[in-house]
């Protein structure tokens, strides 16, 4: 145990520097040294990072010796950078004989080699560059002196694979050193205290520090002139393009989030259009633009140069932005944490005010902003958990331990019970990893190339098969699996960025669209990249991104249902047009009440349900509700959904009320049902392409030249077939469908609230015509399915005008 007396370099710094450490600082500095492990948690630009560091730095110089003494992993490689400038303040200013370098995926091939045979006091690093390290055959002598391994952006990281390629890491990295401290860095989070007991592992007990006084959040919404009595998703966003402006200054430095790269594109262009004199002050980032773009519009932010940026989840995280001073929100962020986390990157320094301008896109979303504002106000934020035995993430560590000091069952079952994403793992489903890597499993023995693992008697220990084996599992580490894409370039070959494969393809030569806020005119596709040239024509084609739209969380849909029945004051004579149409067409849903609204149309009987738990659960409650329907009464049904409801559309008078009874809620063989009820299938065997890559069954390709995705998933679709097939008890198989259920359809969420609705008080309501939470649910499926020539704009107002002139007439519209 060091002594507090270590720390008078760290105190004479914050003396130099005219600053006086926070108790929580003091705290943190003191556990460290005291040999505790815990978390530190800290609202996002308090100091979080002095008050891990400073700890063991103080330790380092007190006790010198040689070898790795810390390590600092974070989610991302800007990260690095900007932490590494933030350590060497003080190495430098007070000439501390301490070195501190970065290493990621961006560092040159010299530099990791020079780390390896010259190794420094700490190193700032992210997950995946952490399990290379450990691939290598020296790992254990390398590791052997680490004091400390520090866990940035903690719960980023925890929900993930990435989290549990973490966890794994440690476990080897504590095995060599049982007495290894853990520090796991985290912002908001709703579950602490299992953040915490993930992070040191359960051999140990954690200690958890809060500190930092919490941020102040100035959440203002940018509303409307006038509410919307039929609002629908996207109506409002850009019709508030010129109340933005208005309220923008080119002298404050802005971020404007967005939630998908489309959007980002679209907002970035129409603000452009509106305000060319910001042209050179403008910028745009996202994460399919090319790496030295981004790289140099956060420096143009860090520098002042750039006063708004247009961006997505690509600058949500810790980079150290200080002139940001205000944050636009476009849309609502889905989850309260997100919502928190975006407003500190303003006045991201201790004792500053976060200042946050939500924009919403439809008039629903106004409410949405009144629930963050609630959760905030009451300390609510989502938690996050970590996965249960991903056992592809498993098989790759194997591989990582096999290639570095070699791989022993028993001491990674001993160091496995240890860690929370695998302690429940059985010696059958060990066996059958083991067995999956050294002959191919049941099914692929006569193939060598799987024969990826052989023993070496003399240690007992598992090694890679040959050199090849090798190599390419060091290609391959990581967890990170994103869809196959094809790199954009001028034809002169500087690169713009990577779209995806599928909006390629329909491209044919001489299409203009838009990327990385400029106009491209398509020329051709050669070996995985789509060449192009500078247009000036007009066009409204921007690449979408799969994945890009959030459901809401549980808890911030739990929060919204809670603020739909309350008063808010300076709101509710705006909000009158919306909520006051709702209550006379239909009700108002309360907390504690499911409100089910039926209306016949020319194309059938719709059932509308308001959950309000996310897009994800209400796609999975369709499904099933439609199966269940069917089992009474044979047909098939049309559905649509958002994040407030789902809508179901039958045939002309299918009597959906008198079918329904209590079963409908019930979560006995919820499964099964939505197994029948849903594709699971084909989502399943989307989901094995990534599980058969990080598992290291299917080959990404070499750098430069990599597989096309068809490529990739012709490999994975025909192993999946092969196991379905001759191995129907295939982990990796029940392991895809898990993940669908889990992640796709958040089963565990649908059975949650099945069980909260069966407690619910059920109100049907008979409507002449859509109501206004039932309006967005039409206007999706209307356009899904609109194929004629009449736009979707014009073909909404002209219904939304007879429903109007309907609902004016009949003035209370709703049959209880």
């Amino acid at each position: 145990m060091a002594n507090p007396k270590s720390l008078k370099p760290i105190h004479d710094f914050f003396a130099a520097k005219k600053w006086k450490p926070f108790p929580f600082q003091e705290q943190a500095w003191k556990s460290y040294l005291a040999g505790e492990s815990g978390l530190l948690h800290v609202p996002t630009g308090s100091g979080k990072t002095y008050a891990a560091i400073m700890g063991p730095l103080a330790k380092m110089m007190a006790e010198p010796r040689r070898g790795l003494k810390a390590l600092y992993l974070t989610p991302l490689r800007a990260l690095a950078r900007d932490l590494e400038t933030a350590i060497q303040e003080p190495i430098q200013k007070m000439n501390w004989p301490i070195e501190v370098v970065s290493r990621t995926g961006d560092t040159t091939f010299a530099k990791k080699k020079r780390q390896l045979t010259k190794p420094p006091d700490m190193m700032l690093t992210t997950p995946e560059s952490l399990a290379v390290m450990i691939s290598q055959p020296d790992a254990e002598d390398y590791f052997k002196n680490l004091q400390v391994v520090i866990l940035d952006e903690w719960h980023e990281l925890m929900s993930s694979k990435r989290g549990s390629l973490c966890e794994l890491s440690l476990s080897y990295l504590r095995s060599i050193n049982p007495e290894l401290q853990t520090w796991a860095l985290s912002a908001s989070i709703g579950n602490l205290e299992e953040a915490a007991r993930v992070a040191v592992g359960r051999a140990q007990e954690p200690t958890i520090i809060s500190g930092g006084s919490d941020r102040k959040l100035d959440l203002e919404c940018l509303l409307p002139e006038k509410v919307d009595r039929f609002p629908w998703a996207g109506h409002l966003g850009f019709a508030l393009k010129e109340s933005l402006l208005e309220v923008l200054d080119p002298e404050v430095s802005t971020l404007i989030f967005t939630n998908t790269r489309s959007q980002a594109e679209r907002w970035f262009e129409a603000l452009l259009q509106a305000k060319p004199d910001m042209e050179e002050f403008m910028a745009l980032h996202h994460s399919s633009l090319e790496k030295e773009e981004r790289e140099a519009v956060e420096e143009g932010v860090k520098n002042g140069d750039l006063k708004w940026v247009v961006c997505t989840s690509s600058l949500d995280l810790g980079v150290d932005f200080q002139p940001v001073e205000r944050v636009v929100q476009i849309g609502s962020p889905k989850m309260v944490a997100r919502m928190i986390q975006r407003a500190g990157r303003s006045a991201h320094r201790p004792g500053g005010k976060s200042r946050l301008l939500f924009v919403p896109t439809n008039s629903w979303e106004i409410l949405e902003l009144e629930a963050v504002k609630k959760a905030v106000n009451e300390k609510l934020t989502e938690p996050r958990r970590p996965l249960k035995k991903p056992l592809d993430v498993l098989l790759q560590h194997m591989m990582t331990l096999a290639c570095g000091p070699g791989l022993r069952m028993d001491e990674l079952q001993l160091s496995l019970k240890e860690t929370f994403s695998f302690s429940e793992i059985t010696q059958e489903e060990l066996n059958w990893c083991r067995r999956f890597l050294t002959l191919g499993g049941e099914t692929l023995q006569s193939y060598p190339q799987f024969h990826k693992l052989v023993m070496d008697e003399e240690s007992g220990k598992y090694r890679p098969a040959d050199p090849r084996v090798e190599k390419l599992h060091r290609m391959s580490i990581g967890t990170i699996v994103s869809r196959q894409s094809v790199q954009v370039s001028y034809t002169n070959r500087t690169r713009i960025g990577s779209v995806e494969e599928s909006f390629i393809s329909k491209l044919k030569k001489g299409d203009v669209f838009q990327f990385a806020g400029k106009k491209l005119e398509f020329v051709l596709l050669k070996d995985m990249t789509a060449f192009v040239k500078s247009s000036k024509a007009p066009t409204n084609t921007v690449p979408s991104w799969d994945g890009g739209r959030f459901p809401i969380s549980e808890t911030l849909g739990q929060v919204f249902r809670e603020v739909l029945g309350e008063k808010h004051p300076g709101l509710d004579r705006f909000l009158k047009p919306l909520l006051g149409t709702q209550s006379e067409m239909s009700v108002l849903p309360s907390s504690d009440t499911l409100l089910i609204e039926t209306w016949q149309s020319k194309r059938g009987s719709h059932l509308f349900v308001y959950p309000f738990e996310g897009r994800s659960v209400h796609e999975g409650l369709a499904q099933l509700w439609g199966y269940r329907f069917a089992q009474r009464q044979p047909t098939t049904f049309s559905f649509s959904l958002n994040d407030y409801g789902f809508e179901m559309v039958g045939p002309e008078d299918y009597d959906f009320k008198n079918l329904f009874d209590d079963d409908f809620f019930s979560d006995h063989d919820l499964v099964e049902e939505i197994g029948q009820s849903l594709q699971i299938g084909q989502l399943s065997q989307r989901q094995f392409k990534e599980i058969a890559q990080i598992a290291g069954l299917v080959f990404v390709g070499y750098p430069g030249s990599p597989k096309t995705g068809r490529q990739m998933q012709v490999s994975a679709s025909l192993l999946y077939e092969v196991f379905k097939k001759h191995e129907p008890g295939n982990l990796l198989i029940r392991q895809s469908f898990d993940e669908v259920l889990a992640n796709s359809l958040e089963s565990g969420r649908i059975r949650r609230t099945l069980q909260r609705m069966s407690k619910m008080k059920t109100e049907w309501i008979e409507l002449e015509s859509p109501s206004p939470l039932s309006f967005p649910l039409v206007v999706e499926s209307i356009a899904v399915g609109n194929l004629s020539n009449e736009s979707l704009e014009s073909k909404i107002a002209r219904l939304k005008k007879s429903w109007e002139k309907k609902n004016d007439h009949s003035g209370s519209s709703a049959r209880h």
